[in-house]
């Protein structure tokens, strides 16, 4: 959290080509959360998040901005269309649930963060249980034959000692439980018990948590007993089962709740997808109806409420709201007037051009050169991408988003799964250790779609 801006965007520019201005605008919305954090706690509640809304074509960079921002800080983060809330009559799903959805990130990102914590003790109550499950402290096994049996066929190791017979339970139980710690009975079959949810969902006919208002779903899942069945498994997955157990119940889940919850109120950011689709307000009826209810459904909750969740109250007023928009049809004007001041900063993202594509191609961490470059070398292909097939793919891109629907790097997706999908059909069978992918490959993969005029017909 005390990343500085220039950071900040430093650390975006390593995923996200372009959109400086973008950039500096979330790295300053974020730095201000860290700054409001060092005020008294009387002026800290006064200083209210700048919402920010992002104007732009698709496929810029939008969400990446996003998401990108929130795992930097790990602050519980939620994508939401806007459209979800109109799908069903005047208004569709509950606008709450957007809170209720942020809270369950987060309380995953917590539970994951108090599970490493406890990892090491849950393992060693785990290696316990599954020493029971080998070799009972009574010298019993349920099976036909017992653990040692399995392992050593009836007589211990070197085959000189005493019979099996002979041998005490907790001498056998030594034995094994240092096999154990040393991983040498990962592939012996055991039986272990699983939890079994008990349904509630399908009690209450499928109903979801906003049709019902209330979380009646836990409620029954609590009230209904626990079922277990049990099921064969190897030692080592038997391992995972029983740490997974284990950890769950060194868990605080009050705890986890609460600071959950914390996190949510302080540092939690909702992307609003999709803002322009609600933003017509020309003819006042019809579906113009539905969208600006939604926009007076939203506005509570961008202004600042508290939302009933199954973790306890959630206050909205700090969280931080970015929506985003083509608005290629309405504009940031046709918004309500209430919901245009809730989002004070707007940025305008950039379309991509010849250079961008190149970029974008090389350059981000996990670029999708990388990516093919790493899919054929499990088939033992060492894939290269000469300088002018690079030009070449960006070139193609940029006159597909011109000349047809502008998808922005999307666009890259088909044309790339394009010039390799023979490579990638044949690749189990080629006999070359190296592929070179040069700009005539390129135009052959794609000369009858380059012949036609319309591209958008045949590159989507």
């Amino acid at each position: 959290m005390n990343l500085t801006p220039v950071q900040i965007v430093a650390e975006l520019d390593r995923y996200i080509i372009g959109q400086e201005e973008a950039k500096k605008c979330v790295a300053v919305a974020l730095r201000n959360r860290y700054r409001r954090q060092k005020l008294s706690a009387e002026l800290r509640d006064e200083v209210l998040p700048k919402n920010i809304i992002m104007i732009g074509p698709t496929g810029v960079g939008k969400t990446e901005i996003a998401r990108r921002l929130a795992r930097l800080v790990g602050a519980p983060f939620l994508k939401v269309e806007a459209t979800r809330f109109t799908e069903v009559g005047y208004v569709g799903r509950d606008v709450e649930s957007m809170i209720r959805e942020l809270v369950e990130n987060a309380v995953r990102m917590v539970k994951i963060e108090k599970r490493a914590e406890v990892e090491a003790k849950a393992a060693k109550l785990a290696e316990k249980r599954l020493l029971d499950l080998i070799a009972p402290r009574d010298g019993k096994n349920k099976g036909n034959r017992s653990p040692w049996d399995m392992i050593f066929g009836g007589m211990p190791a070197g085959s000189e000692g005493p019979a099996v017979e002979e041998e005490t339970a907790a001498e056998r139980r030594s034995i094994l439980k240092e096999k154990l710690k040393r991983q040498e009975l990962e592939d012996m079959m055991v039986e272990v018990e699983v939890e079994e949810s008990a349904g509630p969902g399908i009690i209450l006919g499928g109903m979801g948590l906003e049709e019902l208002g209330m979380n009646l779903q836990d409620m029954l899942g609590n009230m209904l007993p626990r079922r277990t069945r049990k099921r064969l498994v190897t030692v080592a997955e038997a391992r995972r089962i029983l740490t997974g157990q284990e950890a769950d119940k060194l868990l605080d889940m009050d705890a986890i709740s609460a600071l959950a919850v914390q996190r949510v109120e302080q540092d939690g950011i909702i992307f609003l997808d999709e803002i322009d689709k609600i933003a017509d307000r020309a003819s006042g009826h019809g579906p113009d109806v539905s969208r600006e209810g939604v926009q007076r459904d939203i506005l509570p909750i961008v202004e600042g409420t508290t939302v009933q969740t199954k973790y306890g109250p959630v206050k909205t007023d700090h969280i931080l709201f970015i929506a985003a928009g083509a608005f290629h049809v309405a504009k940031p004007s046709d918004l309500i007037p209430e919901l245009q001041g809730r989002f004070p900063l707007r940025v305008e993202l950039q379309s991509l051009n010849r250079d961008d594509f190149q970029r974008i191609l090389t350059e981000p961490r996990h670029s999708l050169l990388r990516q093919y470059t790493a899919l054929l070398e499990v088939e033992g292909l060492d894939l290269k991408f000469t300088a002018d097939a690079i030009a070449e793919i960006a070139d193609i891109a940029y006159t597909v988003n011109t000349q047809g629907e502008n998808i922005g790097a999307r666009r890259l997706h088909t044309i790339l799964e394009k010039v390799l999908q023979d490579l990638l059909f044949r690749a189990p069978e080629v006999e070359e250790s190296q592929v070179v992918i040069d700009a005539t490959y390129v135009r052959q993969q794609l000369g009858e779609i380059m012949q036609h005029t319309d591209l958008q017909s045949y590159i989507l």
